[in-house]
């Protein structure tokens, strides 16, 4: 189980509820992405469990689009303390009617995740065009 120290856990079933309110989902539609056999009420016990097994984080993970380890090592504590401590108070006080907001980390690593999984169907889309060219290609040679 992943914990950076001794003292805190990372709490896998919190980090599932934490991801899935980010994509704006509710339990329901959580369990409609993983088929028929999850309901609301057992994603509400997954989702109280501070270790999940194995199969069921890489299920959760791929319909939440969310790598496993981010579900094993996400800690609220250490997000907030770095936002907290990275946050200048005084540029947002001084910046008056224009105030400047940090960019929201996970929100940004999520619209990443997005962009390189379009890019990937685009490489399997060219990749596939290619591959019925050559064999367009070699049926023409053979004739």
């Amino acid at each position: 189980m992943a914990q950076h120290n001794s003292m805190h856990k990372i709490h896998e079933g919190r980090n599932i509820k934490r991801f899935r309110e980010m994509r704006g989902w509710k339990q329901e539609g959580l369990a409609g992405e993983l088929g028929e056999e999850l309901t609301q009420r057992k994603i509400s016990l997954l989702e109280q469990k501070e270790t999940v097994d194995p199969e069921i984080l890489q299920l959760v993970s791929d319909a939440l689009k969310v790598p496993v380890d981010v579900l094993l090592n996400f800690d609220e504590e250490q997000a907030v303390n770095i936002i907290s401590n990275s946050f200048d108070h005084g540029a947002f006080l001084n910046a008056g009617a224009n105030p400047v907001f940090n960019v929201n980390p996970v929100e940004k690593w999520l619209e990443a995740l997005e962009e390189i999984k379009r890019l990937n169907e685009a490489l399997l889309k060219e990749k596939d065009s290619k591959i019925e060219l050559l064999e367009k290609v070699i049926g023409q040679l053979g004739k």
